[in-house]
């Protein structure tokens, strides 16, 4: 990232923590979409708050997914594991095949309201970006170097850890990327079915006909997208230089 780019970010960082810690001072900002007397800030519940909130339902949700997605992506590219391809396939695109909305109408009747049903619905929707960047990852490594692994008298299990699974890194960094990107998003829905999320405010706006309290909440989510997404770019770059690294000693 160039300085200016990075100047860019560190004030985006800036104004972002500013905004969540004195929402109040931000006023004049959104005054102008108001109108009839309405409040320019959201305050039932604290910025800070949803925003943790927010971050904490992606963390777990695409953490979990991780898990699962490298987990499917290790067991099809072992030679006992290939025949369950299909089916791994089958499962990580089960997210993708129902709406966000219609997996939280499902999971309310079993769970209740709160962060449960959002949780579901984020872990299917990031589970296929992970398992295919994994799968891609791991199916397409050099075949020399693998072989330079077994000819060094490494057991599999040897190789899965220290060759297989970091040179896939920067593809598996991508699919988490992608997941958390797509869970930071579809998180505000879960606000319909009372989880505390950013899309609390963006609904305030909604129901009040208030367009200050909708671009505070998207405002908010858009920074974290665009700040997170740089964080994971970062790290797939120095994960690609070592993979370089790695490949090139053996």
């Amino acid at each position: 990232m160039s300085r200016g780019g990075a100047l860019i970010r560190l004030s985006l960082l800036a104004f972002l923590l500013a905004l969540l810690a004195a929402p109040e001072r931000f006023g004049w900002l959104f005054n102008w979409l108001t109108k009839n007397g309405q409040p320019a800030i959201y305050t039932q519940t604290p910025l800070w708050q949803l925003t943790l909130n927010h971050l904490g339902l992606v963390l777990i949700a695409v953490t979990l997914a991780g898990i699962a997605g490298v987990g499917f992506a290790i067991l099809t590219t072992r030679p006992s594991g290939r025949e369950f391809l299909p089916l791994s396939r089958s499962i990580a695109n089960l997210g993708q095949t129902f709406p966000p909305v219609a997996v939280l109408a499902l999971a309310v009747p079993i769970f209740g309201f709160g962060s449960k049903p959002t949780l579901i619905a984020l872990f299917l929707y990031a589970l296929l970006p992970v398992f295919e960047t994994a799968l891609t990852g791991l199916s397409t490594l050099p075949a020399q170097v693998l072989d330079a692994g077994r000819g060094t008298g490494m057991t599999r299990g040897q190789r899965l850890w220290q060759i297989e699974l970091p040179l896939s890194l920067p593809a598996i960094l991508s699919g988490l990327r992608l997941a958390t990107i797509i869970s930071l998003a579809t998180a505000t829905i879960g606000s319909t079915v009372a989880a505390q999320t950013l899309g609390e405010v963006i609904m305030a706006g909604l129901m009040a006909n208030n367009t200050a309290f909708v671009l505070q909440g998207g405002l908010i989510v858009g920074l974290l997208a665009i700040l997170i997404n740089d964080a994971f770019r970062i790290a797939e770059r120095r994960a690609a230089r070592k993979a370089g690294w790695r490949g090139a000693e053996l």
